[in-house]
């Protein structure tokens, strides 16, 4: 299914910017902010009834979080939401529209996280962080949410990757988790020569936001050990007992088949799994529903999705 038209000038407009591989870190971490954060209208962004930024305890010293909270009465769910961005870029202001998209639709506290980005900070480092953000928010869920039967983990793209991560470290410790939001997630890191490569992104490498060079550039940043687990999950030698799913991808995104393939093992080691393929959306949809109307409703389905796994 082709892109419509309004979605395919806002993918040409974008297309417009130099390739992530012809600049900086630097410049890279800064065209996403002025695009997400600089260009917004602060209008647009969904309404929650509180907003406080805080930090929580990570295994180089505090960081940076942004607990948004739902119009909601008695013991709700909560959610640690962890960032896009490639393990290169983004922070809680960049994924401000997500995170208190997922606090209204889902009627839960959403706890945005901050983590130590590469190349200055490589794997394991982003893992690390969000695995000790789920335990405090364990720790904490009696000041957050409230109810300890409905703690959940999201993400999108490199965040999908991290928040499938902490399910793992969830479930290995004894952490109570109810359910994971994984859009569209990362979860290969091999090189090319050592497998098929996955056709999505040899199909829809170009032209849809993200690129298969951009792919390549964040892998080389994030240093990731190729065939560890944490980083390559389709490689996880024991999937069960993880927490239920929610696995969203976009018909034109160069990650599609691998998290489909990642959904399909989860199926297969009996985790309950809700798998969601958009036709005619592209990777980061869940961040555009503010000028593309399906993207819109994509998104409010994903947290339906989630809201529905969380009871």
């Amino acid at each position: 299914m082709a892109v419509d038209p309004h979605l395919a000038r806002i993918l040409e407009l974008l297309g417009a910017a130099p390739p992530l591989s012809a600049g900086t870190v630097h410049q890279a971490r800064a065209g996403l902010r002025f695009a997400t954060v600089e260009l917004r209208d602060p209008a647009s962004l969904p309404r929650v009834a509180a907003v406080e930024d805080t930090t929580y305890p990570a295994a180089e010293g505090p960081l940076r979080a942004r607990v948004y909270r739902p119009d909601a009465e008695g013991p709700v769910p909560t959610v640690l939401f962890a960032h896009g961005g490639g393990y290169v870029m983004g922070d809680v202001d960049t994924h401000d529209g997500q995170a208190r998209l997922l606090a209204r639709e889902v009627g839960a506290v959403v706890v945005s996280v901050d983590y130590r980005l590469a190349p200055e900070h490589p794997f394991p480092a982003g893992h690390l962080d969000v695995a000790a953000a789920l335990r405090h928010v364990v720790a904490s869920v009696d000041e957050l949410g409230g109810d300890p039967d409905r703690i959940a983990v999201a993400g999108d793209s490199a965040g999908g990757n991290l928040a499938a991560g902490a399910a793992f470290v969830a479930r290995d410790e004894g952490l109570p988790l109810a359910a994971q939001l994984l859009l569209y997630p990362s979860t290969d890191f091999r090189a090319e020569e050592e497998q098929v490569e996955h056709a999505s992104r040899l199909t829809e490498g170009e032209g849809y936001l993200l690129t298969r060079d951009d792919m390549l550039w964040f892998r080389d940043q994030y240093q990731a050990t190729r065939h560890d687990p944490r980083a390559s999950l389709l490689l996880h030698p024991d999937l069960t007992g993880v927490a239920p799913a929610v696995v969203v991808t976009a018909e034109h995104d160069p990650l599609r088949d691998e998290g489909e393939h990642y959904a399909t093992l989860l199926a297969a080691a009996g985790v309950p799994v809700v798998a969601r393929r958009f036709d005619g959306l592209v990777h980061g949809f869940f961040g555009l529903g503010h000028v593309h109307d399906p993207s819109h409703k994509a998104a409010l389905q994903a947290c339906q999705d989630l809201k529905e796994l969380l009871g």
